[in-house]
């Protein structure tokens, strides 16, 4: 069952996202409206360290109202490659330089509202470089061992599902 896009229109637009109205034909040929938000994509990164720690952040969502550990994050920039992004992300946020990167992962984290891509990726090495600019965005930052991974997903301390089956699967290569 297939959903055609007939036409699509944006209802408002920002240097962020852009929300959108589109015209959708269902299989059976009734129409529908139905609103999407298209947006950058977002780069993701942290690294682990010899002793299988992860460095993560510690952040309130005001959205939610909720805490969680997080893995450093943000929208690629025009033109930007999204490693890169990866890289100064993870630098402005943690005050940590990633080592060489490896791709780990690309989800769609809301695909039946948005056309969101994060794409993740994590170093073996890091070098600590200074105070994160970023600072505001966490209110700390520490090495987690990934061996405790699957409880604090368990017990819902990493809430965004994107950063869960990122630190998952690093957690079942390196574990």
């Amino acid at each position: 069952m297939q959903w055609t896009k007939q036409n699509e229109q944006t209802v408002y637009s920002n240097r962020w996202f852009s929300v959108n109205l589109a015209d959708v034909q269902l299989p059976d040929g009734r129409h529908l409206d139905h609103f999407l938000i298209r947006l950058r994509p977002v780069a993701v990164a942290t690294v682990v360290n010899e002793a299988n720690e992860v460095l993560l952040l510690w952040r309130h969502r005001f959205i939610t109202d909720s805490w969680g550990w997080e893995l450093a994050a943000g929208v690629v920039e025009d033109g930007e490659d999204v490693a890169v992004a990866a890289a100064r992300e993870l630098e402005e946020e943690t005050g940590w330089r990633p080592g060489p990167l490896h791709h780990l992962m690309s989800v769609e984290p809301s695909n039946g509202l948005t056309d969101a891509r994060h794409h993740i990726y994590w170093s073996e090495e890091g070098e600590y470089v200074g105070h994160p600019v970023d600072d505001f965005e966490s209110d700390r930052r520490e090495w987690v061992p990934l061996k405790i991974v699957p409880d604090l997903v368990a017990r819902g301390e990493v809430p965004a599902a994107n950063m869960a089956a990122a630190l998952l699967l690093l957690h079942h290569l390196r574990i």
